[in-house]
């Protein structure tokens, strides 16, 4: 699936499931809890921070697609193509970081 489709997915389940967007500031706030949720399982999980029982039955990819879920919102309701955007991003970023990672004496 491509991020078009995902954004018309999005949208359709806000239509029939929910009642409406949440509007743009309570999504940010939602946004940076499920980041917040990714960072716990990464910090516990793959850093040196313990992991606690509770947090051991958390899956990964389901928080992943919540932060997923919710970007997608925001673009849908202040009109951005995402998949135009990140195209023209990828885009830029091979041009300019072409040689820039196998440059970096710390990557090696």
């Amino acid at each position: 699936m491509d991020i078009k489709n995902a954004q018309k997915i999005v949208d359709e389940w806000i239509n029939e499931h929910g009642v409406r967007y949440f509007n743009e500031l309570t999504n940010m706030a939602q946004l940076t809890e499920e980041v917040g949720e990714v960072a716990r399982i990464i910090a516990r999980r793959y850093g040196e921070q313990s992991e606690k029982e509770s947090d051991k039955d958390k899956d990964l990819g389901e928080e992943l697609a919540d932060v997923l879920f919710v970007l997608l919102c925001l673009a849908n309701q202040t009109g951005t193509n995402l998949q135009q955007a990140f195209d023209r991003r990828m885009e830029k970023k091979a041009k300019r970081d072409h040689d820039r990672h196998h440059n970096n004496e710390k990557l090696k």
